[in-house]
């Protein structure tokens, strides 16, 4: 941008005059930002600048006066994108307008997705930026999802015809010209028949036919891309296909032109080179379909219709036009449209397709389900609660693509090298043709365009922008189906690098459910009285240890009472009147407090406490009754899960608010390496610091809201799916299965999908410094071997395919916890969580 231009920005955290007071100074402050006015009905500022890279510091400044900038992001379909070079160039074409923030262009789904100041951009713009670059982008529609795997279905069969039809073409092109060379006789067979003009004739022919048709769209993409000065890998393949065409015409039609020794046609190479590269395509176009099916199979679970009850009669609707609030029956074996919670009935569902969890689930009155499982035995009935965008399945889905989409801080700098490849490639080519016409032996001609031509065709820009891409396509997809979901794709990377893995107790490594697990009597009481007392004081109170004990008195079916009076004693207990009787229930210390004498009980209570119970007492008109022990269960796979983590190599922490004797009873239990006992929940970012220690990466598994700041501190935060909404938003990673052995799993993923993209990367990058050289003539003065275009686009395709069969490899990736692993740990007990 040159000279003065208008910027309009959206702000947050407006509120008032003195809002735009500040906003205005601050900016006003910036050099190259003048006449600065900020509107406080409409919370946007507008300024004049003098470049675009005036708007990074407007962001910046913005940010530090507490005023950040309002953002959006848009995903593109980008269209002509073949290579990594139209990445880079996609890429740039973006970023260059003003009031773009970032810009991810991914190969593999041929997509962009571009973050841009709200009000400072419209899309109209982006469109035309992409389409002025020469790769037309389109908004997706509404069924964008469906119609991305059908267009890549269309695009792979339209690639399958054409490359029959240039195979068909081309052999016999191939079979008159390499035949005279490999199969003796055979070149006098072709003088003595139909001449070796006419068989020249024959080859022309049906070689024009195999550029210019099936061929076609090398030249219409290519030669623009070019005389743009942007060429890609369509310019390579125009220009090196074009180059053995032209010569085999002069050699035909004007061989006078030519010295003596260099009257050769090479129409075999321009035909087979063409047949090849498209063969590539095809089978780049199927493995990028494989690579996309998470999201393919993800839509799969959506239900097209429900059964609405409407005037208590079933009626099937469509599911677009179901709302919250509506009852949907379901009958066995049909697929539940959308998140909701029973209201009639019981069934076991298959939430597998969600969770990665085989066991179908028992449903009852009460019990949420989700859209996308599928109801194995028994109907019931549901209240929709969450419907369209809002469902689990339609933000899973979304977080997928996001992941997808992804572009790692390892692809940084794969991006600036393939920005300048096929320039280099080209220049690197007319050098070759230079050295081979001054230095090379007779006839040199020939030489420098067979040798220019193989440096043309081998160069592979496709593998470099592939490499990541499809990596963390396949990876990030095969998680999903194991209940992992990876909402930010730079944790893909990240995860990869952890050292410690840090637990929140509840909810995490427990269930996060406190259950009565002792309930001893002092002598003359009866525990089904004592029960139905507790259990009716219990009943006034919202404390976690009020519902074990309530579950257990409804389990045991004790008699039911009402308390009167009742009164919670703050940091001691609770106290209430049941049917004429006085009932205490606290710790110890309450006991002290009313002057009661805990007497034999007190041993009992100490070796609850060492078994890492959580222990009260209950007295009955002023006599010590009972000492009640409630614990957390400990989740079944926990252990064998930090068993797990240590034979990755990884150190585990765990990070509770409880006290220390009881978290070191759950440690010991589980195989936990370090605890962090009584910790405020504001105490965990904290916690992390000391944990990171001298620059370990730390990985911290949270459910709950006061687990949402150490997710986002964490250099990678997981939520487990079955905690809270916050949490979850607050994560890098998010757990469906609600257990440990998804972090397991999670890392798996990780490191294998990083090792899959190291491997390809060095491929990509490996074949193309060794074969260049090799295509350019480095072996002819030693071995006198000079490679042939044919050969050379032959392994140019196969290194494209290498690079999508490699990541396609990921698919295979099994949980790392098998069902013997889950089922290693029986349920156990942990104390009640103090968090």
């Amino acid at each position: 941008m040159s000279g003065p231009n208008n910027v309009r920005i959206s702000l947050q955290n407006m509120s008032c005059a003195s809002c735009v007071g500040r906003v205005e100074r601050g900016l006003s402050g910036l050099p190259g930002v003048s006449d600065v006015r900020v509107n406080l009905a409409s919370e946007t500022a507008q300024a004049q600048i003098d470049g675009p890279e005036r708007i990074s510091d407007i962001v910046e400044k913005l940010e530090e006066i507490g005023y950040p900038v309002r953002t959006q992001s848009v995903r593109l379909n980008v269209a002509s994108m073949s290579c990594a070079s139209c990445v880079g160039r996609v890429d740039k074409a973006l970023a260059a307008m003003p009031g773009v923030l970032d810009v991810n262009v991914n190969l593999a789904s041929e997509t962009a997705t571009v973050t841009y100041l709200e009000g400072a951009v419209v899309v109209a713009d982006l469109l035309k930026a992409a389409v002025d670059a020469g790769y037309p982008a389109t908004l997706p529609q509404d069924s964008a999802r469906e119609d991305t795997s059908a267009r890549k279905d269309e695009e792979a069969r339209r690639l399958a015809r054409r490359t029959a039809m240039a195979a068909a073409l081309a052999l016999p092109v191939f079979l008159l010209e390499m035949g005279a060379h490999l199969i003796p006789g055979m070149h006098g067979l072709i003088g003595e028949t139909i001449g070796h003009r006419a068989s020249w004739l024959i080859q022309f022919g049906l070689t024009t036919v195999v550029l210019f048709w099936p061929g076609r769209s090398f030249y219409t993409l290519g030669f623009p891309a070019l005389l743009k000065g942007a060429p890609d890998m369509n310019s390579l393949v125009a220009v090196g296909t074009s180059a053995a065409y032209l010569y085999s015409l002069v050699a035909l039609f004007a061989p006078a032109l030519l010295p003596e020794g260099s009257r050769a046609v090479y129409f075999e190479a321009a035909a087979v080179i063409v047949v090849l590269i498209l063969l590539g395509r095809w089978l780049e176009a199927r493995a990028k379909g494989r690579a996309g099916a998470a999201i393919h199979k993800l839509l799969g679970l959506q239900a097209k219709t429900a059964r609405v009850v409407v005037g208590g009669e079933p009626q099937d609707v469509a599911i677009e036009r179901i709302t919250a609030g509506d009852i949907l029956l379901v009958r066995p074996g049909e697929r539940i449209a959308v998140d909701g919670e029973v209201t009639e009935g019981s069934a076991r569902v298959d939430e597998s397709m969600i969770t990665g969890e085989p066991v179908p689930v028992a449903k009852s009155v009460g019990d949420p389900v989700t859209g996308g499982t599928v109801n194995g035995s028994g109907a019931f009935r549901f209240r929709a609660t969450r419907v369209g965008a809002d469902t689990t399945l339609a933000r899973i889905i979304r977080m997928v693509e996001e992941a997808q989409g992804a572009k790692l801080p390892i692809q940084g700098l794969v991006d600036r090298i393939t920005l300048w490849f096929v320039p280099a490639v080209m220049a690197f080519a007319a050098l070759t043709v230079l050295v081979w016409l001054l230095a090379g032996p007779s006839p040199a001609l020939s030489f420098a365009m067979v040798a220019g031509v193989s440096v043309l065709i081998i160069a592979c820009p496709c593998a470099m922008g592939l490499a990541t891409p499809t990596s963390i396509m396949v990876g990030t997809g095969r998680a999903a189906e194991m209940g992992v979901l990876f909402r930010k794709g730079d944790a893909l990377q990240q995860l990869s690098t952890v050292d410690v893995v840090a637990l929140d107790k509840t909810g995490t490594v427990t269930e996060g459910r406190p259950e009565l697990t002792d309930l001893v009597l002092a002598d003359g009481f009866d525990r089904a009285e004592v029960l139905a007392l507790i259990a009716a004081v219990e009943a006034q109170s919202e404390h976690p240890i009020a519902e074990a004990i309530l579950r257990a008195a409804e389990a045991e079916g004790v008699a039911r009472h009402d308390a009167q009076k009742f009164t919670s004693i703050t940091g001691y207990g609770v106290r209430a009147e049941v049917s004429g009787h006085d009932v205490l229930v606290g710790a110890d210390r309450l006991m002290t407090h009313e002057g009661l004498d805990i007497g034999a009980l007190a041993d009992e209570e100490r070796r609850l406490a060492e078994r890492g119970r959580t222990a009260l007492y209950a007295a009955i008109d002023g006599r010590v009754a009972a000492v009640i022990a409630v614990a957390d269960p400990v989740k079944r796979s926990s252990a064998a899960a930090i068993r797990a983590l240590h034979d990755l190599g990884l150190k585990v922490a765990m990070i509770t608010g409880d006290k220390r004797e009881t978290a070191e009873a759950i440690a010991r239990e589980t195989g936990i390496d370090h605890v962090i006992a009584g910790v405020l929940p504001d105490g965990k970012v904290a916690a992390l610091d000391d944990l990171r220690g001298t620059g370990q990466h730390i990985a911290f598994v949270g459910d709950g809201i006061n687990d949402a700041p150490a997710l986002a501190h964490a250099d990678v935060g997981i939520a487990i799916g079955t905690g809270t909404d916050v949490a979850i938003e607050s994560a890098d990673v998010v757990l469906m299965s609600g257990d440990l052995r998804g972090v397991v799993n999670a890392l798996e993923v990780s490191r294998r999908t990083m090792r899959n993209i190291r491997q390809n990367l060095f491929w990509a990058f490996g074949y193309n410094v060794a074969l260049i050289p090799v295509a350019a003539g480095l072996l002819y003065p030693v071995s006198g071997l000079l490679l042939s275009p044919v050969l050379a686009a032959g392994a140019m395709a196969l290194s494209s395919v290498f690079v999508l069969t490699n990541a396609l490899r990921l698919r295979r990736v099994r949980p790392a916890m098998d069902d013997a692993a889950k089922a290693a740990t029986a349920p156990r007990m942990s104390p009640l969580p103090a968090e």
